[in-house]
This record gives structure tokens, sequence and C-alpha cells, in this order.
């Protein structure tokens, strides 16, 4: 009726929270609310008039059945469909009439037409249901509406199926990927079915097609920005040793391109990010014109005037065949601990283990600065032996930190993932090596063990369990043995806890070590003699041969950003930077010589604290960004620069830039600590103390990641 009026629908749906719902009325500016007349207090109230449906059938029914007339175009808007935003707030996604008709009419891939009964299983307002509901009625088919409980549950969905006689559905990928592994005949008889949402498991694919699956079984992706489906591939089998299942080509009246960083098309086999264009386009985003100009860029290879293409930020590999085999997204790619891990690989290699049925892989940050690989797993077996088996095909940094083993990862209401129901490791016991009594833990034991638990954040962890399966890795790993060195006064490798990664087996290795050095008593550390140049660590002659090959002198910089409210001193915190230069010799080095590159350390600090001001936001941004890609002359030094930049009254951000060569990310946490130590320490000797100093400690991963992409810090 909307679209009969030459209006477009903004579907809400009534189980969305009430706040949700009313910003989402106000941002689409609605005419006009139609809903029903039973009280809910989550239909959102504004100046639109409500239309209760029920209360105007009488006037309804005496309307004339005849056509209304409509000037509406293909360009013009047909729905606004609501997606979540990284702001915090969803945010529109308009669809003009274009993209339905292009979606359903004469489409290439399915045969939909008027014998076809297609079953509707989200709710109105998911992406989905523009197939659901378009696919059935601009084909002269039925639209079965099914209920949400009737469709989380195999059996009951199976059974529906059959009653309703439904010849065609669209399913999320979790959705089908639950029902084939209890129910994999519950499709038999459907003409078509499309899955599509997320990544498909291949061994459900495989159960599905041995079960009589569906005349046409297709494997779907599409963005909403691109009107709910882009490509489509038909699964009549899978082939031998397939690890995936290829989300296609593109569908009719569409375009796919798989392009490199600077728009340029890569080779075959290659991956690149996928770019998708045609009929399907939606305008943009609902009043958000700069993000729809980032996202909906000018088709680089069309000469048509206006023609765009949208970046999915998902990255593919082109088949010979033509067809993409999906990769991961473009921000599923991450950097731990230095190494760049593609979590879809890890989650391959999960599924790889006979007793895994589902696998969702993804670095969690429970606890600030220490972000851990943790993998959500659904599995008859144990940890350790999915740690053995995943230690069997993946480098040691690509194996998680940690193994969550629930029955199944939990699902929205419309059969999606639903991430924010996964339960943080801790929450979650981990196995031990089991079956063993307790028993009293030695002395020694028991000062490992309060290691652990400061290290790990955890509390009482079995002797017999491993480090790593409760959440170590190989960072916490120096810290664990640092600790160790310190309290026992014994040489002791990080190796060592590797090869002995139990309280029982490391407690074991430190006595040992304990009763070698008991009858001399411990020996003292050498001092470093320093009548000669001083050697450089092989991490920094790495470094130091890395930073003459590279282009960008800047890439090495390391800079941390620390937002400061309130009164300050200045004086004390400069002096409290002169004081941990002091402390630190490796802040007060620099690195002279050709071919062979030495230490040279400053006897005095060498630093001072630069002052600047900025009169708005903008200005500050530009200067802290020139700021963090100023280059460091290794051979003359200082490698470490302080800024203070005043951004209002009694507001600063201290930005400490250092290079790589003489710090790395964990030991910026060290710096902050102590220079916050420093700092408070001169103001307790001041007569007049000053008011606290609110400090927020800006994450130095994610400051990098925005610095080189060139953001700013918020």
């Amino acid at each position: 009726a909307i679209l009969k009026a030459g209006g477009a629908y903004v579907p809400l749906d009534p189980d969305y929270p009430a706040e949700r719902l009313s910003f989402m009325a106000r941002d689409a500016r609605l005419a006009a609310l139609i809903t029903g007349s039973a009280p809910s207090q989550r239909v959102p109230q504004g100046e639109w008039p409500q239309l209760r449906l029920d209360e105007l059938s009488p006037e309804l029914e005496q309307s004339s059945p005849a056509p209304l007339p409509c000037d509406s175009t293909a360009d013009d808007l047909a729905h606004i469909i609501y997606t979540s935003g990284s702001t915090g707030h969803p945010k529109g996604v308009c669809i003009p009439h274009r993209g339905v008709s292009r979606l359903v009419l004469g489409a290439d891939y399915l045969p939909l037409g008027p014998e076809n009964r297609v079953a509707q299983l989200s709710t109105i307002s998911f992406d989905a249901s523009t197939f659901e509901v378009w696919s059935a009625l601009l084909n002269g088919a039925a639209l079965v509406i099914f209920d949400k409980d009737e469709v989380l549950e195999p059996a009951v969905l199976a059974r529906r199926l059959r009653e309703e006689r439904i010849t065609g559905m669209l399913i999320p990928t979790a959705l089908f990927n639950l029902t084939a592994r209890t129910r994999p005949d519950a499709f038999q008889g459907l003409r078509w079915m499309l899955v599509g949402g997320e990544v498909i498991d291949v061994a459900c694919v495989k159960a599905v097609l041995s079960h009589g699956a569906p005349e046409a079984l297709v494997n779907a992706y599409g963005p909403t920005e691109n009107t709910t489906l882009s490509t489509t591939h038909r699964m009549n089998h899978v082939e031998p040793g397939a690890l995936s299942i290829p989300i296609g080509r593109p569908v009719s009246n569409n375009t796919a391109y798989v392009l490199d960083a600077a728009l340029q098309p890569v080779p075959t086999g290659v991956t690149g990010e996928l770019f998708v264009g045609g009929d399907g386009l939606a305008w943009g985003y609902w009043d958000k014109p700069e993000l729809t100009a980032e996202c909906f860029i000018p088709h680089p290879f069309s000469s048509s005037p206006g023609a765009r293409l949208y970046r999915t930020g998902d990255l593919v590999r082109r088949r010979h065949d033509g067809t993409l085999d999906f990769v991961g997204r473009r921000d599923n790619q991450v950097k731990l601990r230095g190494f760049r891990i593609e979590l879809g690989e890890v989650e391959s290699a999960l599924l790889q283990h006979p007793s895994v049925r589902q696998a969702l892989v993804l670095v969690r940050e429970d606890i600030p600065g220490d972000k851990r690989l943790v993998a959500y797993v659904a599995a008859d077996s144990s940890a350790a032996s999915l740690r053995e088996h995943l230690v069997s095909l993946l480098p040691g940094h690509m194996v998680p930190s940690s193994f969550v083993l629930l029955d199944a990862l939990p699902l929205s209401a419309n059969g999606k993932l639903d991430r924010k129901a996964l339960p943080a490791p801790r929450d979650v016991a981990p196995a031990t090596d089991g079956g063993l009594p307790p028993r009293q833990l030695t002395a020694v034991e028991q000062e490992v063990a309060a290691i652990w638990c400061a290290v790990l954040q955890v509390s009482a962890p079995d002797p017999r369990a491993s480090f790593f399966e409760l959440g170590g890795h190989s960072l916490l790993a120096t810290q664990v043995v640092s600790r160790i060195q310190e309290t026992f006064g014994v040489p002791l490798s990080v190796r060592t806890l590797f090869e002995a990664p139990t309280i029982e087996g490391l407690a074991h290795a430190v006595e040992q070590r304990l009763n070698a050095i008991a009858p001399s008593g411990p020996s003292a550390i050498p001092a470093l003699r320093r009548d000669g140049p001083l050697p450089l660590s092989f991490a920094q002659e790495r470094l130091w041969f890395l930073s003459r090959l590279h282009d960008d002198h800047a890439v090495y910089n390391m800079p941390m950003a620390i937002r400061l409210e309130g009164p300050l001193d200045e004086e004390a915190l400069e002096a409290s930077l002169q004081a941990l230069v002091s402390r630190h010799e490796s802040l007060r080095t620099c690195f002279p010589g050709e071919g062979v590159p030495a230490q040279h350390v400053f006897p005095e600090p060498d630093v001072r604290l630069e002052r600047a001001s900025a009169d708005s936001e903008e200005a500050a941004r530009e200067l802290l960004q020139e700021m963090t890609r100023c280059a460091f002359d290794l051979a003359r030094g200082p490698l470490f620069r302080a800024l203070l930049l005043k951004t209002g009254e009694a507001r600063y951000v201290l930005l400490l830039n250092l290079h790589h060569i003489i710090s790395d990310g964990w030991s910026l946490g060290v710096l902050y600590r102590e220079l916050s130590a420093e700092y408070r320490a001169r103001l307790a000797g001041l007569p007049s103390p000053l008011p606290p100093l609110s400090i927020q400690y800006a994450d130095f991963a994610a400051w990098q990641r925005q610095w080189l992409r060139g953001d700013v810090l918020q």
C-alpha cells in the first residue's frame, strides 16, 4: 500500500528496544506510522500520525479497489533498511525500486514464478526480507510468514516446511548449519533454497546433498547496500577435499570487481577487495553524505555518468572459471603480537577436526592491553585435543590462547550468529589433564602459581593445566619467566616454560636450578664492560638494517597519546620525563656507524617537553599527525620525543613518540606507568598538592592503526 501510494517504507521490528526504534523513527523523519491497536510501549512516539489498521478496517473496506495513480520511477526510494553502524547508532540504507525489481524479476539464478510458496523466515526489518517478500509478491507467488519459534528449532522447522508445502526460501547460514547437523533431510521437497549471510560449512552442505537436497541449493552472498544479493553459486556437489564453498558469480544486472588498494584489478587467484555494482546499488546511507561518499565510490571502469561501485570490505579470490571464493573481511585480518593473522584461516583449520561442528575465532581484549586470540568451538572434544590439532596445522602465533567449548554457537532471533552472547574466556573453566585428585602445592609451586595468577588474571589454576590453555602466549611467557627469575634468583629461559607449560613442571625446573646453585649461592650478574663499542641485540640489528632499506623513515615510529584533563604542572611533567630517561638507558641511546652499527648511550637525558597549542580539533589533528610522522635520526638521536599539546582550558594531549629500535608495544605500558608514578611523586612533594589529574591511556595498537591510515585519535 505504501509503495502504491508513491511512498517509501521503513520497517520497524517491534522486538527491537524502544530506544532504538525511536532513533530510527526520528532519523528517518517518518510521515506516518502504520501499526495495530495492540498496546505496546515500544511504538515510537512522535509528531507522525499513527494509523492503526484494525481500527481503520471499516473505512478501508469502503474504499475503491481501483489502482491509485502513481508516478514513481525505478530510481525512486522504495524502502530504508537500518543496519548496525560503527558510531553506535544504526544507519539507514536507502534501496530504490530498481534494486528490488532487479533482485527478483527475471532472475537468472532461481526459478521464481506464481507456482511458488515462499517462506519468510526473517523479520521485516532484516534485509533478507526484501528478497522473501518481493520474490513472492512480484512473481504472483504465495508468501508464508513463519513464527520465530518455528525457525530456531530444526525439527519444528522441518515439519512446518512440509505442512505449508514450501517450495522456496532464503535461510541464514548459521540456521542452515544448525538444521543440517540434526535434520539434514529437513529441506526435502523444496524447489530452491538460498543460503546466505556468513561462511557456509562444507560438511553441512554435504549432509544436505546426501539427504535429498532442494532442486537448486544456492550459496548466496551480498550486502544490504546492494539489495540483499550480489553473487550466487549452485551447490550441486562438493569437490573432494574442498574446505570452502565459492560465493559464485554476479547475479543478473550486477557486476563484481576484485581490486587492490589502488583500485586496480588483481590477477586470478590473488586476494583483493570485492567491489560490487549494477542496478542493485542503494542510493547510499540516509542523511549520511560523507559515509556514502566513502563507501560508494565513483566507478573507475565505467564511462556512464554517475556510475558507482560499493566497497564491501570483503576479501575474495577469483578462480580460473570466474567464480569467487570468499577469504574474509578486510578488517578480519588482525595483527597480534607482531604477526598478521587471517581469522578465517584459523577457523578453517578448526573445522578440519572431525569433532568440530562450528568454529569462530576472534580477538578479545577483556583485560586492557592484553589482546588474545580466542576460539569458540562447538565440538565433542577437549581444548587440549583442539590445540594439538591446530599446532599440527598452523604456526604457533596462529593458535588461539583460549578455547571456549559450547554446545552450539549462539544465534539471534534472525538465525544469525549472536556475537554479543559469546562468553568471555575467563567465564569458562579451562580443561585440565583431568581426573587426578587435588594435592597440596609445594612452596615453589605456590610461588609459581601466584605469578601465573597475576600474569594470566586467573584464580587458583590447576597445577597440571597448561599455561597456554589458560590463555598464555609468548609475550606473557616472558613476563612469567622474568618474575620467576626475580623471585627465585635463578636463570631461566622462556624455552623452559614452553617445554614445561604447567605449574608442576615449571616449579620442578626451578627447584632443579635452586639445587644446582645451593652450594655456592647465587652469583651476581657481571657488569657490562664499557671500554669498547656496545653491540646491538639481534632485534636491534634487524630494525637498523630495515630502517636503512625503507623509504618511509617514519614507518617504525611508535607513538603513544595520553589525554590529560585537569590542572597540570608542566615543570613536574618535564622533570618526570627526564627521570624516566635517566632510569632507562635505551631511551638515551643512539646507533652511530655505517657498516657495523654500535650503541652509544648518552650519560645525561636529552629530552625536552615540546609545547604547542591548538585552537580547534582540526588543528590538533593535523599537528598530532605531523608529529607522529616525523622521522628519527638513528645515528645522532634522540630517539624519544615528547609533545604537550594544549587543546583547551585544562585539557591536553601528551604525545610520546619513540623509534621501535629502543622500545616495543608492550614496553609502552611500562613507560606510561612509570611516568605516572614519577609525576604523582613530584606532586606529593608540593606544599599545596594539585587536584588529581585524570589520565586516560590510549591503546597503542588502536592509535597506530588510526594514524597509519590517516585517521585521528578519538
